[in-house]
């Protein structure tokens, strides 16, 4: 996972491939399509195809790039949607059986970017209900069929890992970016809370951001730069801000090994590969500093442990709507139980949540203004065996909590399947963040050098 010439395919640029004259878009989307039919009936990535109008669009990229004028740098890119978020062309079914073929004839502030931008929508990807925790698809991790992918993004993270897509949009709203991007080996690429614009993803919640998965760096980058362009953050919030073109790498003097209460449910190999990952950084004189050197990071450390129960009580009182509308018998045993619990709230209840998630926030605000960034592992270890759940979140969750930015660089192992290396930047510093994982790629690609 870790050979030079794969972590430089990270750092490739997606509109290269289509200026040099490779490739053409038609042409990829040819053999995403086969890869699709040699592989969907395994994976069970999707939820809908649109082939003739994703060979529409492949046809009218290849056109603009021929004539040297394409829309943007993500022109051409073959892109999925998550299907809590609205297309236009296809269902919008939420990962659940009461919206199952429900069709809002709207595309999503996202997806209309998307489109002005050139990419070719392809497809709807899997989900878990209503972007949580229970899954009624069947989507496997294309690594290993029966491993879960992770949630809620399944199926965009399992379309990308399994070479079917260049890139799809997810959601996280606890960790359903950057664990399925470390199940799968993809990129994942939540940004800071409110930095893209979530107008028709069906998502509500408080801590939920809109990001990206994608097959490299740069793609993840490039088309989230390219919603922001379009149609901004949400409502009231300052929109992602940077160049389309990936940051320049930006070398760290200082960054904090972030636990966390996963910590403790860390298999043993993918430690070792993350105490293997911290070497490499030391040999290029990066100071590497975690609680036991500084008392407020150590408070941070304990607060953070309140993570899961926290984000949990503060999701159960927001999801009293839209739940208590819909039929009860058609919602799955852990959505009834989170409505129940959110019954029971007050709104005080809910306001202290509020506060607390408020206070560790400000906690990690004065740890990080001494560090360069923070530095964890994207899930506990390789993607769980299928069950009933999509793997723990206890790695990522502190990143939602916080609205701060996050990624998860496949550019470790556990067993021999994918494990991400989990970067965690500042509120608003989504480039930095950016920089730092390109100073990383292209260190290891020297061969730490």
């Amino acid at each position: 996972m870790t050979e030079a010439g794969a972590v430089r395919n990270l750092l490739e640029d997606p509109g290269a491939r289509y200026r040099s004259g490779a490739t053409t878009p038609t042409r990829v989307l040819d053999g995403y399509l086969a890869a699709i039919a040699a592989r969907e009936g395994q994976i069970k990535a999707f939820t809908a195809l649109n082939r003739e109008g994703a060979t529409a669009a492949a046809a009218a990229s290849t056109h603009r790039w021929a004539e040297g004028r394409p829309l943007s740098p993500v022109d051409g890119m073959v892109v999925g949607i998550k299907d809590v978020i609205e297309t236009a062309d296809m269902p919008t079914g939420q990962g659940s059986p009461i919206w199952e073929g429900f069709e809002t004839r709207r595309d999503a502030a996202s997806v209309q970017a998307l489109r002005e931008a050139g990419a070719v929508v392809l497809g709807k990807t899997t989900t878990t209900e209503f972007a949580t925790r229970h899954s009624f698809a069947d989507t496997r991790n294309p690594h290993d069929t029966a491993r879960t992918p992770g949630g809620s993004s399944s199926g965009s993270a399992a379309a990308v890992g399994g070479g079917m897509l260049d890139a799809a949009l997810g959601t996280q709203v606890v960790g359903s970016i950057l664990r399925p991007a470390s199940y799968c080996g993809a990129v994942g690429f939540k940004p800071s809370f409110g930095a893209l614009n979530r107008g028709g993803a069906n998502d509500q919640l408080s801590q939920s951001c809109l990001g990206t998965i994608a097959s490299t760096l740069c793609g993840a980058w490039a088309l989230a730069a390219a919603i922001a362009k379009r149609v901004g953050g949400d409502p009231g919030h300052p929109a992602l801000r940077g160049d389309v073109d990936l940051p320049p790498a930006r070398t760290p003097r200082r960054m904090a090994l972030l636990k966390t209460a996963g910590w403790a449910q860390l298999e043993p190999t993918a430690r070792q590969a993350l105490e293997r990952e911290l070497d490499l950084w030391r040999s290029a004189g990066v100071e590497i500093v975690s609680e036991a050197e500084d008392a407020d990071f150590a408070a941070l450390e304990t607060a953070l442990g309140e993570a899961w129960p926290l984000t949990e009580r503060i999701l159960s009182w927001e999801f009293c709507w839209p739940l208590r509308s819909y039929p009860h018998a058609q919602l799955s045993s852990i959505m009834q139980a989170r409505m129940a619990v959110g019954l029971e709230m007050s709104l005080d209840d809910y306001e202290e949540a509020l506060a607390r998630r408020h206070a560790i926030r400000q906690s990690y605000g004065r740890v990080a203004e001494g560090v360069d960034g923070f530095v964890t592992l994207a899930a506990t270890g390789a993607a769980p065996r299928l069950d009933d759940t999509t793997g723990s979140p206890a790695m990522n969750v502190p990143a939602s909590l916080l609205g701060v930015p996050a990624l998860s660089l496949p550019i470790l192992s556990d067993g021999g399947l994918p494990l991400g290396l989990q970067l965690i930047g500042k509120m608003g510093g989504d480039a930095d963040l950016m920089g730092l994982a390109r100073w990383r790629l292209e260190f290891g690609a020297n061969g730490g050098s």
